[in-house]
Protein backbone atom coordinates (compact mmCIF):
# COMPACT_ATOMS: atom_id res chain seq x y z
CA UNK A 1 0.00 0.00 0.00
CA UNK A 2 1.65 3.37 -0.81
CA UNK A 3 2.82 5.70 2.10
CA UNK A 4 0.30 8.24 0.55
CA UNK A 5 -3.01 6.23 0.89
CA UNK A 6 -1.94 4.63 3.95
CA UNK A 7 -1.32 8.72 5.34
CA UNK A 8 -5.06 9.43 3.97
CA UNK A 9 -6.53 6.58 5.71
CA UNK A 10 -4.94 7.68 9.07
CA UNK A 11 -6.10 11.59 8.71
CA UNK A 12 -9.36 10.38 7.68
CA UNK A 13 -9.27 7.78 11.15
CA UNK A 14 -7.74 10.79 13.06
CA UNK A 15 -10.70 13.37 11.42
CA UNK A 16 -13.43 10.60 12.04
CA UNK A 17 -12.07 9.82 15.76
CA UNK A 18 -12.00 13.97 16.34
CA UNK A 19 -15.85 13.92 15.16
CA UNK A 20 -16.75 11.53 17.19
CA UNK A 21 -15.52 13.08 20.12
CA UNK A 22 -17.22 16.44 19.01
CA UNK A 23 -20.03 14.93 18.80
CA UNK A 24 -19.74 13.08 22.32
CA UNK A 25 -19.60 16.80 23.60
CA UNK A 26 -22.41 18.06 21.73
CA UNK A 27 -20.83 20.15 19.15
CA UNK A 28 -21.91 20.13 15.35
CA UNK A 29 -19.09 18.62 13.61
CA UNK A 30 -18.27 17.60 9.58
CA UNK A 31 -15.26 15.15 8.91
CA UNK A 32 -15.11 15.71 5.39
CA UNK A 33 -15.70 19.41 4.72
CA UNK A 34 -14.52 19.20 0.80
CA UNK A 35 -16.94 15.98 0.61
CA UNK A 36 -19.37 18.71 1.40
CA UNK A 37 -18.54 21.06 -0.83
CA UNK A 38 -18.65 19.20 -3.51
CA UNK A 39 -21.70 17.16 -2.80
CA UNK A 40 -22.99 20.71 -2.00
CA UNK A 41 -21.97 22.31 -5.11
CA UNK A 42 -23.67 19.56 -7.56
CA UNK A 43 -26.88 19.86 -5.87
CA UNK A 44 -26.98 23.89 -6.56
CA UNK A 45 -26.28 23.43 -9.91
CA UNK A 46 -28.69 20.55 -10.53
CA UNK A 47 -31.00 22.74 -9.32
CA UNK A 48 -30.07 25.88 -11.26
CA UNK A 49 -30.12 22.96 -14.65
CA UNK A 50 -33.40 21.68 -14.10
CA UNK A 51 -35.29 24.78 -13.40
CA UNK A 52 -34.53 25.78 -17.29
CA UNK A 53 -36.03 21.84 -18.36
CA UNK A 54 -39.30 20.36 -18.56
CA UNK A 55 -38.85 16.95 -16.78
CA UNK A 56 -40.50 13.52 -18.07
CA UNK A 57 -41.47 10.56 -16.06
CA UNK A 58 -37.42 9.41 -16.20
CA UNK A 59 -35.90 12.76 -15.79
CA UNK A 60 -37.96 12.96 -12.36
CA UNK A 61 -37.42 9.47 -11.03
CA UNK A 62 -33.43 10.31 -12.33
CA UNK A 63 -33.15 13.30 -10.37
CA UNK A 64 -34.88 12.06 -7.17
CA UNK A 65 -32.63 9.36 -7.23
CA UNK A 66 -29.75 11.82 -7.04
CA UNK A 67 -31.20 13.54 -4.24
CA UNK A 68 -31.28 10.66 -2.67
CA UNK A 69 -27.88 9.89 -2.87
CA UNK A 70 -26.62 13.56 -2.96
CA UNK A 71 -28.39 13.45 0.99
CA UNK A 72 -27.21 9.68 1.80
CA UNK A 73 -23.71 11.09 0.88
CA UNK A 74 -23.88 14.59 3.20
CA UNK A 75 -25.27 11.95 6.18
CA UNK A 76 -21.83 10.08 6.04
CA UNK A 77 -19.84 13.80 6.54
CA UNK A 78 -21.95 14.84 9.37
CA UNK A 79 -22.17 14.59 13.23
CA UNK A 80 -25.27 12.53 14.61
CA UNK A 81 -27.17 16.35 15.45
CA UNK A 82 -27.01 17.69 11.70
CA UNK A 83 -27.32 14.43 10.16
CA UNK A 84 -30.50 14.25 12.77
CA UNK A 85 -31.44 18.00 11.43
CA UNK A 86 -30.85 16.83 7.76
CA UNK A 87 -32.95 14.07 7.71
CA UNK A 88 -36.19 15.87 9.28
CA UNK A 89 -35.35 18.41 6.55
CA UNK A 90 -35.00 16.00 3.72
CA UNK A 91 -37.13 12.38 4.43
CA UNK A 92 -36.96 10.01 1.38
CA UNK A 93 -38.84 10.52 -1.65
CA UNK A 94 -41.75 7.80 -2.82
CA UNK A 95 -42.40 6.90 -5.81
CA UNK A 96 -41.97 9.66 -9.15
CA UNK A 97 -42.17 12.78 -7.09
CA UNK A 98 -43.76 15.90 -9.58
CA UNK A 99 -41.56 18.49 -10.97
CA UNK A 100 -42.20 20.62 -8.31
CA UNK A 101 -41.79 18.48 -5.01
CA UNK A 102 -38.30 17.71 -6.46
CA UNK A 103 -37.14 21.31 -7.15
CA UNK A 104 -38.95 22.14 -3.84
CA UNK A 105 -36.68 19.59 -2.34
CA UNK A 106 -33.72 20.14 -4.11
CA UNK A 107 -34.47 24.17 -3.35
CA UNK A 108 -34.73 23.26 0.59
CA UNK A 109 -31.57 21.16 0.74
CA UNK A 110 -29.56 23.95 -1.18
CA UNK A 111 -30.82 26.45 1.51
CA UNK A 112 -30.05 24.40 4.18
CA UNK A 113 -26.58 23.38 2.80
CA UNK A 114 -26.42 27.39 2.37
CA UNK A 115 -27.65 27.95 5.89
CA UNK A 116 -24.79 25.24 7.11
CA UNK A 117 -21.96 27.30 5.41
CA UNK A 118 -22.95 30.76 6.76
CA UNK A 119 -22.84 28.60 10.26
CA UNK A 120 -19.37 27.57 9.40
CA UNK A 121 -18.30 30.84 8.83
CA UNK A 122 -19.76 32.54 11.60
CA UNK A 123 -18.29 30.03 13.74
CA UNK A 124 -14.99 30.32 12.33
CA UNK A 125 -15.62 34.55 12.76
CA UNK A 126 -15.97 33.93 16.94
CA UNK A 127 -13.11 31.63 16.67
CA UNK A 128 -10.76 34.56 15.12
CA UNK A 129 -11.63 36.88 17.26
CA UNK A 130 -11.59 34.69 20.42
CA UNK A 131 -8.24 33.89 19.35
CA UNK A 132 -7.37 37.78 18.47
CA UNK A 133 -8.22 38.90 21.65
CA UNK A 134 -6.18 36.07 23.30
CA UNK A 135 -3.43 37.19 21.40
CA UNK A 136 -3.90 40.72 22.52
CA UNK A 137 -4.42 39.46 26.20
CA UNK A 138 -1.04 37.64 26.03
CA UNK A 139 0.86 40.66 24.54
CA UNK A 140 -0.09 43.24 27.04
CA UNK A 141 0.74 40.47 29.50
CA UNK A 142 3.94 39.98 28.31
CA UNK A 143 4.34 44.04 27.86
CA UNK A 144 3.57 44.35 31.26
CA UNK A 145 5.82 41.58 32.57
CA UNK A 146 9.04 42.98 30.81
CA UNK A 147 8.16 46.94 32.27
CA UNK A 148 6.67 46.27 35.86
CA UNK A 149 6.86 50.14 36.85
CA UNK A 150 4.47 50.92 34.02
CA UNK A 151 1.95 48.34 36.14
CA UNK A 152 2.76 49.61 39.85
CA UNK A 153 2.58 53.79 38.02
CA UNK A 154 -0.89 54.58 37.47
CA UNK A 155 -1.02 57.11 34.35
CA UNK A 156 -1.45 60.90 35.31
CA UNK A 157 -3.50 62.70 33.13
CA UNK A 158 -2.26 65.46 30.79
CA UNK A 159 -2.61 68.88 32.92
CA UNK A 160 -1.59 72.31 32.75
CA UNK A 161 1.46 71.44 34.74
CA UNK A 162 2.92 68.26 32.57
CA UNK A 163 3.95 68.56 29.27
CA UNK A 164 2.25 66.76 26.49
CA UNK A 165 4.31 64.78 23.90
CA UNK A 166 5.57 66.90 20.74
CA UNK A 167 6.24 65.70 17.22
Amino acid sequence: MPVEVMEAGAAQQRAEAEAEAAAAAGQETITEPAKLLRIATMVRELLDETRQASLDEAGRKRLADVYQRSVGELSEVLSSDLREELDSLAPPMEGVPTESEIRIAQAQLVGWLEGLFHGIQAAMFAQQAAARAQFEELRRRGLLAQNPQEQEQPQQPEGPGRAGQYL
